[in-house]
């Protein structure tokens, strides 16, 4: 398995390592492991594994899981460390950086099809967004033809069905 694999699964399926949206903190931490950051804000709750950062919502003392960003633009700084040991154990080494062209053939492979999704003025114009229509994950992707080198890279994957349900 390949970096490749674990973002065409996360886009495919929605979770990371079986864990997903509605899993409980304690959840994420048995398959991520305890080398996090947490921030809470009242009822919320953002936790960052660096490649991949959890957003929870407090409700009725249980702390869902609403959204799972995976961060693959913070790779280009340091791969070792940003990405949490499960993830390096089952997909072995991440590359620095990924092109959209060689995830969206990965996603294809896996029946799942690639759709662009147009911002109506959320991201910057150096950004373009892609959907997997199947799963409802969002892909972000750098444009921006002046950075050398870096255009048409994965930026980051969002998996959150209640925002996207909401923003459309």
């Amino acid at each position: 398995m390949s970096d490749l694999d674990f973002y065409a699964h996360v886009a495919t399926r929605g979770d990371v390592l079986g864990v997903g949206i509605g899993a409980q903190p304690a959840e994420w931490e048995a398959v991520l492991g305890a080398d996090r950051l947490d921030t809470e804000d009242g009822s919320l709750l953002r936790r960052d594994y660096g490649l991949v950062e959890l957003s929870f919502q407090e409700e009725d003392g249980a702390w869902p899981c609403f959204g799972v960003s995976v961060r693959v633009h913070r790779l280009r700084r340091d791969t070792e460390s940003s990405v949490p040991a499960a993830l390096r154990g089952a997909y072995g080494t991440f590359a620095p950086s990924t092109r959209f062209e060689d995830l969206a053939a990965a996603i294809t492979g896996l029946g799942c099809s690639i759709a662009s999704d147009p911002d109506e003025g959320g991201t910057s114009g150096d950004m373009h967004r892609y959907r997997v229509p199947e799963s409802g994950v969002r892909i972000f992707v750098r444009a921006d033809e002046q950075a050398e080198g870096h255009s048409r890279e994965v930026w980051s994957l969002s998996v959150s069905p209640a925002w996207w349900r909401a923003a459309g």
